[in-house]
């Protein structure tokens, strides 16, 4: 199997949600969700990025928010910000419990591309701690030091619903991703410290001023770690075409997100999606970023994927159907992981590459 590292997960939301099972949720899965060491291990995944999510209260959510993306169009309101004084208590335990995952010697939390070389090698899982959504964050920026320092090295400045350092798109269909202004003072001094820390910037969820903005300020590439093409899918979370040639222009990278909604041309929440539109999408990709700019942004425990994949472990029938259209062991090896640590290594500053 070719190793796959991914741009995003959201494993981390379920041993917040019982921390009592978190070691059996991580070491032997409970048949729920989309990823644990097993899954992992028999899917040839060898790591990612594992995202730090405050969730929205559920008084906040618009009643059923997966039923409403079962409509032809949809256009969910977002609900409003958290304050960073409410969101630490959260973002903290989320951190604790990754953190506590490496120390079962089943996975290296891993802060230069080095270290997830090394874990193909060591047969340890490569996480890398990522924040999605920068509620946790104080706008005098005093608690990114502090994240960064426990392992930090990937961070959204949103999650849709607006923060103190700009705005997200809401989720709609149809719709485009121009949905409001650009990052406030405060965002903008976090892309200058992000840049100064080492801290890639993911621009997923972010809207179309607030993308533009960074690339204005920001001088490190471009990322976002889990967005497809909205030539394909017309949803205010895919990127346009305009957006893929900024991201081209600074060697950045795009992560194809495995869900449904972003996938498919009708916008559905629907698992019964089979091959077609994932190659379509990662066609669409390489053709705008070329080849050594696109990777996997699965969204496992976030989203609804399709049942084609199902989970981790159907990683390979992923590889396998890319083999099947054309893609040939060369380009698979950077689609799979090689992309994503060039990336990481050229985010994080990092000259000397490890042989993989």
């Amino acid at each position: 199997m070719i190793p796959v590292f991914d741009g995003h997960n959201d494993f981390l939301l379920r041993p917040l949600a019982a921390p009592e099972r978190r070691d059996t949720l991580w070491l032997d899965g409970d048949g729920t969700g989309h990823l644990d060491l097993p899954r992992m291990q028999a899917g040839g995944m060898m790591g990612g990025l594992f995202a730090i999510y405050v969730p929205s209260p559920e008084t906040a959510l618009p009643g059923d928010f997966e039923a409403l993306m079962q409509d032809p169009s949809y256009d969910i309101p977002l609900p409003p910000l958290i304050d960073h004084t409410a969101a630490q208590h959260t973002a903290l335990a989320m951190a604790g419990h990754l953190r506590a995952l490496a120390r079962t010697d089943t996975m290296a939390l891993c802060t230069t591309a080095d270290q997830i070389a090394a874990c193909a090698k060591t047969g340890q899982i490569a996480a890398v701690m990522h924040m999605e959504g920068a509620e946790a964050i104080d706008p005098a920026l005093d608690a990114l030091h502090l994240f960064h320092a426990m392992g930090l090295r990937s961070l959204g400045p949103v999650w849709s619903r607006p923060t103190v350092f700009g705005h997200g798109v809401p989720f709609r269909f149809p719709g485009a991703p121009d949905t409001g202004p650009g990052l406030t003072e405060a965002g903008k001094r976090l892309v200058a410290e992000c840049n100064a820390l080492g801290i890639m910037l993911d621009l997923s969820h972010l809207n179309a001023k607030g993308m533009q903005d960074v690339a204005r300020l920001s001088d490190a590439p471009l990322v976002a770690t889990h967005s497809n093409a909205h030539a394909l899918c017309p949803s205010t979370r895919n990127l346009t075409d305009r957006q893929l040639a900024m991201i081209a222009e600074t060697g950045g990278m795009v992560g194809l997100n495995f869900a449904t909604v972003f996938l498919r041309p009708d916008g559905q929440q629907n698992a019964n999606t089979g091959w077609d539109p994932i190659l379509r999408h990662l066609d669409h990709l390489i053709g705008h970023l070329g080849e050594d700019h696109v990777g996997f942004g699965s969204d496992f425990d976030g989203a609804m994927v399709p049942d084609v994949i199902g989970d981790a472990a159907g990683l390979p029938n992923l590889v396998a159907a890319l083999r099947g259209h054309g893609y040939d062991d060369a380009l698979l090896v950077k689609l799979c992981h090689q992309n994503w640590i060039n990336t990481l290594r050229t985010t994080w500053q990092e000259e000397t590459p490890q042989e993989f």
